[in-house]
């Protein structure tokens, strides 16, 4: 009796242990998923892609149509569902603006062909003295004067109403903003491109007084 006990008892632990074999992920094959239905989306996935329509039969709930995992797009070639642009084709951001790429020294080129598209109305000029006191105060001071907290210790930075700057386009200050010039960091990374021409027109204000 003891004997058929323990015979019995180490059948279960093998059964266990091939069961636990049976789950692990191997290649392409993810394992046995638990609740599968929260791994796999409805929606069309860009990276993936099932072109069996068998695949998660098993799980489909539905009598026709494909099977749970597949996820190909029967509505573009080759049942594909990430398309590769039109070429030539140049990505824009949500407001229409096409990639910044002129070099990083190229001011004078940059305040000759770089427009604000921004005109410069109250909101626009508000919105610019937020963002300038937000991220340019701490060197340039509230009014432009070179004398924030860091300016005083770090002396050197000029004020936007000097003759080395007061006559700067609008698309160098922007080229500044972006890249950096000196011991000023680039804040391209870190102020949208819409954010900077905002803080553009609200140094404008500041070199002409």
């Amino acid at each position: 009796m003891i004997g058929n006990n323990h015979i019995v008892k180490k059948l279960f632990q093998l059964s266990g242990l091939l069961l636990l074999a049976g789950c692990a992920a191997k290649g392409d094959y993810p394992g046995v998923e638990y609740a599968p239905q929260m791994y796999h989306s409805v929606p069309y996935e860009q990276l993936s892609q099932i072109q069996d329509e068998e695949a998660g039969r098993w799980l489909t709930s539905l009598d026709e149509g494909p099977a749970e995992f597949y996820n190909s797009n029967p509505l573009n070639p080759s049942g594909m569902t990430m398309r590769m642009p039109v070429e030539g084709t140049v990505k824009r951001n949500a407001n229409g603006y096409l990639p910044y790429r002129i070099p990083k020294d190229s001011f004078e080129l940059a305040g000759r062909v770089m427009k604000n598209p921004l005109d410069s109305t109250a909101s626009v000029i508000s919105d610019g003295k937020a963002l300038f006191l937000r991220y340019c105060r701490h060197c340039h001071g509230d009014t432009g004067q070179g004398d924030g907290p860091v300016g005083k210790v770090y002396k050197g930075v000029l004020a936007y109403n000097s003759a080395a700057v007061k006559d700067a386009p609008a698309g160098r200050i922007f080229h500044v903003i972006t890249h950096g010039k000196g011991r000023m960091y680039a804040h391209g990374s870190q102020v949208s491109v819409e954010d900077r021409w905002k803080i553009v027109r609200y140094v404008q204000t500041l070199q002409r007084q």
